[in-house]
């Protein structure tokens, strides 16, 4: 039968972070810096919350965008934290984590044909989304910008066909941002134009020096932007996200939502008020610790040789291995069975994300120690 089933999803594949992360779990003794999960526990507040839910019987339907007051304390939460301003009545819709987010909005504004416009390398989540509407995702070279998808470097590949533009920052995987002056070109540059950007702002806690900024700030009506918190308050079980947009477009995403899940889970919502509220500062001490397990990761490819832009945020760095003349695969799969660290190549984040590699520092310091340890004693041996 399975000549019957949709060929857009027979051409996508499955995440080549995940294919990778399970073909090297056979390795014994392996360190591995792959997957994006937080190494922190979720806040015992927090928990205490989803125990107080079940136990309350807080386990129905709640409205298909969210539980309205969880809605009214996420507004409020990227207006304190970013100087957002949404309606948690109707500008507001809570998700079943960003992934669905960025799921429902593309299904919501991508027609047959369309083009988007991704930096590379990217994360691999959004091109099999765009495929399976039917559009065509266009990666824009930012590994000769910092790994930044600049106004400039959008306006090469705008065409009558672009309805969207991806910013995804602080980014997976380079860890690198966009700061204010930077943002305000490229809504200078897309103001007016009939396209929308999704910003991806998953990460938006996780910024080492001074606060996170959001396109929305200067480009609110064409924009997009999906947040959550399973990176900041480490809740990635959780399933909870967010999208925020004008009402005029949030009306249009609810209707896909309320037909993809109903609702987010009543249970994770009510751990996410409390999240928002007694937590809103959770990821504080969470980010300084990323900042200096990043600047000993930093310093120590640096001494490896291997050249490498310093993160601005979230838990990953993307040294490059270009100057070892091996395939990003070849290297990290020889890295993790003779090397004893597990790491993921750059080509899961698209094809220009060949020649480098992806670090997660989302473990103990300790680990990365040993981690760095066997890695510069890897290179010597080669």
């Amino acid at each position: 039968m399975e000549h019957l089933i949709n060929q857009q999803v027979k051409n996508i594949q499955i995440s080549g972070i995940r294919q990778f992360f399970n073909m090297v779990s056979e390795f014994e003794d392996t360190i591995s810096l792959t997957i994006g999960q937080p190494d922190f526990l979720t806040p015992a507040h927090v928990k205490k919350a989803a125990i107080k839910a079940i136990e309350s019987d807080f386990t129905t339907y709640t409205h298909n965008a969210g539980y309205p007051e969880l809605r009214e304390a996420t507004a409020a939460f990227v207006k304190e934290k970013y100087g957002l301003t949404y309606q948690g009545k109707d500008e507001v819709i809570v998700t079943a984590g960003a992934s669905q987010a960025i799921d429902i909005a593309f299904r919501t504004i991508l027609s047959p044909g369309s083009e988007v416009i991704l930096p590379g390398p990217v994360y691999p989540g959004y091109e099999p989304i765009i495929s399976l509407c039917g559009a065509e995702a266009v990666h824009a070279d930012t590994t000769e910008h910092g790994f930044k998808l600049t106004a400039e470097l959008i306006s090469r590949h705008l065409t009558e066909k672009t309805r969207c533009v991806v910013l995804p920052y602080p980014s997976n995987p380079t860890g690198v941002t966009l700061d204010e002056e930077e943002l305000m070109k490229i809504a200078e540059l897309l103001k007016g134009k009939d396209l929308f950007v999704l910003s991806d702002e998953i990460y938006s806690e996780l910024v080492f020096d001074g606060k996170h900024r959001s396109i929305a700030s200067y480009l609110r009506d064409q924009t997009i932007v999906i947040n959550g918190l399973s990176k900041s308050h480490s809740m990635t079980g959780f399933r909870i996200g967010f999208v925020f947009a004008p009402a005029a477009i949030s009306k249009h995403l609810l209707k896909v939502h309320q037909y993809n899940i109903s609702c987010a889970s009543s249970i994770s919502q009510k751990a996410a008020l409390e999240a928002l509220t007694g937590g809103k500062n959770d990821a504080a001490p969470m980010n300084g610790e990323y900042s200096k397990r990043m600047n000993y990761v930093y310093r120590r490819l640096t001494e490896m040789g291997l050249p490498t832009e310093k993160p601005d945020g979230s838990f990953y760095i993307f040294p490059s291995i270009k100057h070892f003349n091996a395939s990003s695969f070849d290297f990290a799969y020889s890295l993790a069975k003779d090397g004893g660290v597990a790491v993921v190549p750059g080509s899961a984040f698209s094809a220009l994300g060949e020649g480098y590699i992806r670090i997660s520092y989302a473990c103990s310091f300790e680990q990365l120690q040993e981690a760095m340890d066997r890695f510069e004693h890897y290179i010597k041996s080669r």
